[in-house]
């Protein structure tokens, strides 16, 4: 696999884009070439539209209990190869073994709730809405449809999408981040062995220009992204502009509130895992701690501690729990938001940058950090970091905290962690944010759930998974009839 060129998965086939440029793909644990993926043109976006466009004639016509056939090979395929998988996942994307583990889990559940489309799928009716007439609605797939797929959850994300939108009668096309495209050039591996009718399901590699030439491709009706705030923005408007319906995941600055009555220890720790797992590099991390009242001091000195514990190296190796971030870029643009904390009158009571795991010297790694006495109106305290960085705040009482938490832009995640049920259940009807956990590090929701997300966190009017992904893959189609 090493050096080797990427080729993409066009009406069944692998095909040798038409890019004149590649880019390297890296292990962030130790800078090691991978391989390279080609900057796929927009004349291999029009081939991978044409051929999808093609086959949706015959697969919006194939029985649903039929289609997802296809999606119970691929469930047991997934099962079958998750180990390599993981390997796959932890080499480009630079995460635990266990957490290239937990994600393929949640995207396996993913194609499990999907087999269930012959029920989520149904319509409804009533008969004599007015004397000898009936009225029908029926869920009809939308066409073509394609996702935009970060780095941080190469095996998930595209899972988030791919099963919903086959299973519903659409046509789907995955272009992946091009920092890492091994693991979605897999899961097309395993697709081909599931027997899936030819252009129903490709991949087309490639950067900013391919993103463009989806956007603005008539031919394909809807688009499902995930990545940061600025582009979610870009891409909202795009496909809208053109006429597309689009459901795109922003970026995050997840707060979660500690309440005086909390179990230390539990915190401490779960909160720890939300903010340093995966390297701090996902959408619902713990970003922001905020203590109230009594429970400030002792969990500053829990969190140090346990946050200092912590052994970071290359993912694959027995003991690690916190791998390198995804490039060079990444590590030097979280180092210099740690110094604007800093000027801006933050503490560094855990500073992560410039330390080295020795067996990995070119890695990207960095260490779990925590900034302490941070500014609530300060910039770091409303800048998505996406690092290994935990910032502190305090205040005196619930109703501060949730003030700050709907002052926030975003609106990914909050969490509370309280042992008072009253307390959990003004959080929950107060706090401005999608997903809120209550003594939960990461309100990651099942796949039967939709991924919600409000404010700047999403763009959108239906989310990932459960219903929303049901309705968001299909027209609801409304037949009014009458036989005088």
């Amino acid at each position: 696999m090493k050096n080797r060129q990427l080729m993409n998965y066009i009406n069944g086939q692998w095909r040798r884009s038409s890019a004149g440029s590649y880019l390297d793909v890296t292990n962030p644990a130790t800078a090691e070439v991978l391989a390279q993926v080609p900057l796929s043109t927009p004349a291999d976006v029009e081939l991978a539209v044409k051929h999808a466009t093609a086959a949706f004639q015959s697969w919006r016509r194939t029985p649903a209990t039929q289609r997802i056939q296809y999606l119970f090979k691929l469930k047991n395929l997934l099962e079958q190869n998750i180990q390599e998988l993981a390997c796959l996942v932890t080499n480009e994307c630079g995460k635990t073994r266990e957490e290239s583990l937990g994600e393929l889990r949640r995207g396996i559940e993913t194609v499990e709730v999907a087999c269930g489309i012959p029920s989520l799928m149904q319509g409804y009716n009533n008969e004599d809405i007015a004397s000898g007439i009936d009225e029908h609605l029926y869920r009809q797939p939308v066409g073509v449809v394609a996702a935009i797929t970060p780095f941080n959850f190469p095996g998930m994300i595209p899972l988030w999408f791919l099963p919903f939108a086959i299973a519903c009668g659409n046509c789907f096309i995955l272009k992946p981040s091009e920092r890492v495209p091994l693991t979605s050039v897999r899961l097309m591996e395993l697709l081909e062995q599931t027997g899936l009718p030819p252009g129903v399901v490709q991949l087309v590699h490639g950067d900013k220009e391919t993103v463009i030439a989806i956007l603005d491709h008539p031919g394909i009706r809807a688009i499902s992204f995930v990545g940061s705030t600025p582009v979610a923005k870009f891409v909202y408007a795009r496909a809208t502009a053109n006429g597309k319906r689009a459901q795109c995941q922003g970026g995050a600055k997840n707060p979660a509130i500690v309440l005086p009555d909390a179990d230390p220890e539990f915190v401490t720790k779960t909160l720890a895992e939300s903010a340093f797992g995966c390297a701090g590099q996902r959408c619902l991390a713990s970003s922001v701690a905020l203590t109230v009242g009594e429970a400030g001091r002792a969990f500053t000195d829990a969190m140090i501690e346990e946050a200092a514990s912590r052994r970071v190296g290359y993912g694959l190796e027995e003991g690690i729990q916190m791998g390198p971030v995804i490039t060079s870029q990444s590590k030097e643009r979280i180092n210099k938001l740690v110094a604007l904390g800093e000027r801006e009158g933050a503490k560094v009571l855990l500073d992560g940058r410039d330390r080295v795991v020795k067996e990995h010297p070119e890695g990207y790694f960095l260490f779990p950090t925590i900034l302490g006495k941070v500014d609530p109106r300060s910039e770091i305290a409303c800048t998505e970091i996406f690092g290994p960085v935990l910032s502190l705040m305090h205040v005196a009482t619930l109703e501060d905290a949730i003030a700050e938490v709907n002052r926030i832009s975003y609106g990914n995640m909050a969490c509370l962690f309280t042992r008072s049920g009253a307390a959990a259940r003004k959080f929950r009807y107060e706090a401005n944010a999608g997903n809120i956990g209550i003594n939960v590090g990461v309100a990651a929701p099942m796949a039967f759930f939709p991924f919600s997300g409000w404010n700047e966190s999403f763009f959108g009017d239906l989310h990932a998974q459960g219903m929303h992904a049901v309705e968001f893959y299909t027209e609801a189609k409304v037949v009014v009839e009458r036989w005088p």
